[in-house]
């Protein structure tokens, strides 16, 4: 099951509703855990400085796909001297195996940390189908 969940390449980032960047902002590929319980396959995201308001998730098919869109930090009474942290956007893009119930899909987030909950289908069960006679 977590083999099936696997990520895609890379594409162009795009901004909610479709508009265009303001600006030239720099796009991270979030660091992504993805473990498996009986019931789930559990992904955690980490997205630093990212505000609920500011996650983009979307389920097209197949094709999950995460945004975060970060905000400039503004920090007064002091100049900074190094810094090793970026600002900028967060994509990652999945695919689904069809094993993965899509409507009961849950997302949460807390300390910088999306966590998405995939719930795994039923499987489909044998049934008698009884002949109508004509």
């Amino acid at each position: 099951m977590a083999q099936e969940l696997k990520t895609t390449e890379r594409r162009a980032p795009s901004q909610l509703d479709g508009g265009e960047p303001t600006r030239a902002r720099a796009v991270f590929m979030p660091r992504t855990d993805i473990y498996e319980t009986e019931d789930n396959v559990v992904v955690l995201v980490d997205m630093p400085g990212v505000a609920s308001e500011g996650v983009d998730i979307t389920l097209e098919k197949r094709t999950l796909a995460i945004r975060g869109f970060a905000t400039d930090q503004q920090h007064d009474n002091y100049r900074q001297i190094y810094a090793e942290y970026g600002a900028g956007n967060y994509e990652r893009v999945f695919t689904l195996s069809e094993d993965i119930d899509r409507d009961s899909i849950e997302a949460s987030q807390k300390n910088g940390v999306l966590r998405l909950v995939l719930p795994k289908a039923a499987p489909a069960k044998a049934r008698k189908i009884k002949l109508k006679m004509a």
